[in-house]
């Protein structure tokens, strides 16, 4: 709730462009936390964007 609060509010006191770098900064931050953190395994993300399969 907090993270549309903020997101609603840039759109509207700094218009589009602002709203869509926050939007990519979170959700860069938020990716940069999971892997840190350990609950998500790059290796196996980047698998899944170039089409690797996971199982034999």
């Amino acid at each position: 709730m907090l993270v549309g609060a903020i997101l609603a509010l840039t759109w509207v006191i700094l218009g589009f462009w602002a709203f869509l770098f926050v939007a990519l900064s979170m959700l860069v931050g938020a990716l940069v936390g999971r892997v840190i953190d350990g609950r998500l395994d790059l290796g196996s993300l980047i698998g899944a964007f170039q089409g690797k399969r996971s199982s034999s």
